[in-house]
């Protein structure tokens, strides 16, 4: 974890629906080049967390700041990867991502789809008809999706739903790359294995709260499944 300004303070973020608690009073600093992976059962308020950080829904009680140089950027600094993928099925994944590089006034939105592809090892499918994708190939358009405008923070919600194993050690290589290059990055996965294979950081949320924040040099595979099924009895 950096010691630099927080990217991301979270204080005292509470969600009710209808009188029910989804997130309670969660407190949380994320830093740039921070891969934060928060693990939980269902229903532990997981997804409305990240929705919060991506300004989709708004909390009931607390507020969230962002870094200076980046709080006029809204939405713009946020790139979401959730169940839905906000692909267009009829059009093919290179015009996928040209229409999006549209959306954001790329100067060049045809370069930018074709780096994209490449990067996510999709140049040779990119003529074709998203319909026509695996699971696999979808998730990573996704996420070339997502990753189009260069965010400041990258959100994850369940990436790896759906994926066989194959699928799954690809898109864990390509989040190392993500990684690497720096890229701030919040993940929410039930795969306890490549969670904690990528991230710095790793939290538990149960019953809207966070009740476990450990860091990676703390985080031994085995004793963190004993410790998390102690904790959430899941």
């Amino acid at each position: 974890m950096s010691d630099s300004t927080p990217l991301l303070h979270l204080s005292g973020i509470t969600k009710r629906f209808e009188g029910i608690r989804a997130v309670s009073n969660v407190n949380l600093k994320v830093f740039p080049g921070d891969f934060l992976t928060i693990f939980g059962p269902n229903g532990a308020g997981k997804t409305t967390l990240l929705r919060i950080i991506a300004s989709l829904t708004q909390p009931t009680v607390g507020h969230i700041e962002f870094s200076e140089k980046n709080v006029n950027k809204g939405r713009a600094q946020v790139g979401y990867v959730s169940h839905q993928s906000f692909l267009y099925n009829e059009l093919t994944g290179f015009e996928n991502l040209e229409f999006y590089g549209n959306l954001y006034d790329f100067r060049e939105p045809r370069t930018r789809a074709s780096e994209m592809l490449i990067k996510m090892g999709l140049e040779k499918v990119g003529p074709r008809l998203v319909r026509e994708y695996s699971r696999g190939m979808k998730q990573r358009l996704t996420l070339a999706r997502a990753l189009l405008h260069a965010p400041s923070l990258l959100l994850l919600d369940e990436p790896y739903t759906g994926l066989d194993q194959h699928g799954s050690r690809l898109l864990t290589s390509i989040l190392r790359n993500v990684k690497e290059e720096g890229s701030t990055v919040i993940l929410i996965t039930h795969n306890l294995r490549e969670g904690l294979e990528l991230c710095s950081r790793a939290v538990i949320q149960h019953r809207g709260e966070l009740i476990l924040e450990a860091s990676s040099d703390e985080l031994e595979i085995s004793h963190f499944e004993n410790v998390y099924l102690q904790m959430v009895g899941d």
